[in-house]
């Protein structure tokens, strides 16, 4: 797969080849990230206009677009220059007027002949009870009428360049479009009934009434499904890649696993005995496992996680789980400590904060093996660091955790199986765009015990009796979370909201009751604020976002969100998820400033109304679009010109079957099919997927 095949390089050149595009409109046509004909060419129309010839603009609703053919009548100058320039015409029906602003006359007179019959196309409006076409669009001689289109396409445009010029510009690059074969399952083609390839570009330039320019029309899905298509397959070619290396067979005896479970207060859900099989059997899998556990907050993904390390320690094997911050891992370590206990395995952490001995030591315990399970940061990685049998490696939040950081996993080469946790629930058409490479198993049920969060919108003008309500909560011996806004992008500014409201509070609760965290806080000071927290010395701790992911502190019942209005959805379903912990009903109060905007009323009764966090992701995802949501810089989510990944998730979901299906089929593309794909892959420029074909 040496270089992009020949039949494509038309599509590749300069856009400045085309006929009818010079320097100055290529320049402009940047601003819509066209450089070459192929961007041209999935630049489809996203509107058109209805250019059907009537017999008359009388009893039309306007205004509107209207073709009519009239015999011209009188001109009239204008008065003075600048003015209107207007020519009587008259339809099988009714007289109007032409108007033309800045015009020359002699050229009208060429243009519209008095006596003569036209066929005139423009926008009709109705001025003082006279109706008025201004610079009409098309004006032919009758027996050319056929030149205008009933249908006209619009493009998206940018300033400076016309439709004209636009649509004369797309017409030379489809007239460059090779016939090209086919890459779609033929059983797929046929059951949608969707046209070829070179076709489906021909009619979704030529749509002939809007219904041509839905998404659903056959040629549109089909182009959205090449797109798709391109991008599943990329991720395919990266999971097999990871699959095809050589895995270990990792089988559990299920002893350890059995003492965890007797000792849990109840059982697990249906959902995470489902997951901790589908773990199993992938671990006992030649093949390297490269599965991503996704569970909503308090779904029980921890117990999901360690059932998965006590199977590689069964197996003789060592495990590790990696968070991205030391406090999170330091959590991590809490949270496994009395299940290890009852399991009777060695946990030890190791974090960019061990130095000298303590390091060296646990190091080498490491490579004897006796350290079974590890719990990390991204120390973990370091050259020194060398296990004597990892098995296992567990990584707690995907987001900051990318296809290439598991390739690099891989490379130590340590033929680990892969388990990637992440809290925030993904609509279905983003964990597929996301995570295609992975296999996913979704925790969607709440173990038994987890009371419902009460979750109320307060005004900040009730400031006053949020804070009685905390000082009775207090008194009872309950701990709360005052969660401050980063306002600004400079911490200093938030720094002053969080130390002011740890101020107040403190001088309305009393001393030593109130703690604060915030970002600017050396790491020390920041886990004696969370330590002094968790062990209840201290009941109301004031933090700017630093607590979001993974805090666990049972006792703690109440979450007062400041400024609840200016946080996106995910962010506020990740902070409610850190209370409703423990045994007592807890409370989540969102403090908004008013008036509220329509998308932050949205945002906060969505919250108020359900805690299902799929429900609330599906949300986000209407009210974002995708690239916000996950940010698209640092996503590496595609961005597609035809598809849209929120409304055809359906599509996506059987690219991905497709492309699995042919990667099992081919794995080397070599095939037929397996050709055509790699032509799609250099014309969708899945620059990504071509180097791991050549690579291969």
């Amino acid at each position: 797969m040496s270089g992009r095949p020949e039949q494509l390089f038309p599509l590749f050149a300069g856009i400045e080849t085309l006929d009818g595009v010079g320097p100055k409109t290529a320049q402009l046509l940047e601003h819509l990230d066209i450089t070459r004909p192929r961007d041209l060419v999935f630049t489809l129309p996203h509107t058109g206009i209805d250019r059907q010839l009537r017999d008359s603009v009388l009893g039309a609703d306007l205004p509107q677009v209207l073709t009519v053919a009239v015999t011209v009548g009188q001109h009239r100058a204008p008065a003075r220059k600048g003015g209107a320039y207007r020519v009587t015409v008259e339809d099988a029906k009714t007289s109007f007027q032409v108007v033309f602003f800045h015009a020359r006359g002699d050229y009208l007179q060429k243009l519209l002949p008095t006596g003569q019959r036209r066929v005139i196309s423009g926008r009709v409006e109705l001025f003082d009870g006279i109706a008025q076409m201004v610079h009409p669009d098309h004006v032919v001689p009758v027996e050319e009428a056929g030149e205008i289109p009933a249908f006209e396409p619009v493009y998206p445009l940018t300033q400076g360049v016309s439709l004209k010029q636009m649509t004369k510009a797309a017409r030379a690059a489809l007239s460059r479009v090779p016939q090209l074969p086919e890459w779609i399952d033929p059983e797929q083609k046929r059951h949608a009934d969707w046209p070829d390839w070179h076709e489906a570009i021909a009619a979704a330039h030529a749509p002939e009434t809007l219904a041509d320019l839905a998404a659903s029309a056959p040629a549109r899905a089909r182009l959205a499904y090449d797109e798709f298509m391109a991008h599943q397959l990329t991720l395919a070619l990266a999971r097999s890649k990871l699959r095809r290396a050589k895995g270990r067979q990792t089988k559990g005896s299920g002893a350890l696993q059995a003492r965890v479970l007797t000792a849990l207060p109840y059982a697990p859900t249906d959902a995470q005995s489902r997951a901790i099989a589908e773990i199993a059997e992938d671990m006992a899998n030649p093949l390297r496992m490269n599965r991503l556990l996704q569970g909503d907050v308090g779904a029980g993904k921890t117990l999901v996680a360690f059932m998965a390390l006590l199977i590689a320690v069964e197996a003789g094997g060592q495990a590790v789980m990696m968070a991205p911050t030391e406090i999170l891992a330091r959590q991590h370590l809490e949270g496994l400590r009395p299940m290890a206990e009852d399991a009777g395995v060695v946990l030890e952490i190791l974090t960019g904060r061990d130095k000298g001995a303590e390091r060296r030591a646990k190091l080498a315990a490491l490579a004897r093996g006796d350290i079974q399970v590890l719990v990390g940061t991204h120390a973990v990685f370091q050259k020194d660091v060398e296990f004597r049998d990892l098995r296992l490696a567990v990584v707690d939040e995907q987001h900051r955790f990318g296809v290439r950081q598991r390739l690099e996993l891989g490379k130590k080469g340590l033929a680990v199986d892969v388990l990637v946790m992440t809290a925030t629930p993904i609509p279905r058409s983003l964990s597929l765009a996301q995570y295609g490479d992975m296999d996913v198993s979704v925790l969607d049920e709440k173990p038994p015990g987890r009371k419902p969060i009460k979750t109320a919108m307060v005004s900040t003008a009730r400031m006053d009796e949020v804070v009685d309500h905390l000082r009775r909560a207090v008194a009872e011996g309950r701990q709360a979370y005052w969660v401050c806004p980063l306002v600004d992008e400079s911490e200093s500014v938030d720094l002053t909201a969080a130390e002011e409201r740890f101020k107040r509070l403190r001088a309305a609760l009393g001393e030593g009751v109130v703690g604060l965290v915030h970002g600017q806080m050396p790491p020390a000071e920041k886990d004696a604020a969370m330590g002094a927290f968790q062990c209840g010395e201290t009941s109301v701790l004031v933090a700017t976002t630093v607590i979001e992911v993974g805090v666990n502190v049972p006792n703690a019942t109440i979450m007062v969100i400041e400024r609840a209005e200016i946080f996106g959805l995910a962010q506020l379903h990740q902070l409610r998820g850190r209370v409703g912990r423990g045994d007592a009903a807890s409370t989540c109060l969102l403090m908004y400033q008013p008036p509220l905007s329509d998308s932050g009323e949205r945002r906060l009764t969505t919250l108020r109304d359900t805690e299902d966090g799929f429900r609330i992701a599906e949300v986000d995802l209407e009210m974002r679009g995708a690239g916000d949501l996950i940010g698209t810089a640092q996503s590496g989510l595609p961005r597609f010109r035809v598809a849209d990944m929120e409304r055809q998730a359906a599509l996506m979901a059987t690219a991905q079957t497709d492309a699995r299906k042919l990667m099992s089929e081919d794995p080397d593309l070599t095939g037929p099919r397996g050709q055509a794909a790699r032509i799609l892959l250099w014309l969708m420029e899945q620059d990504q997927a071509i180097r791991l074909i050549s690579v291969g």
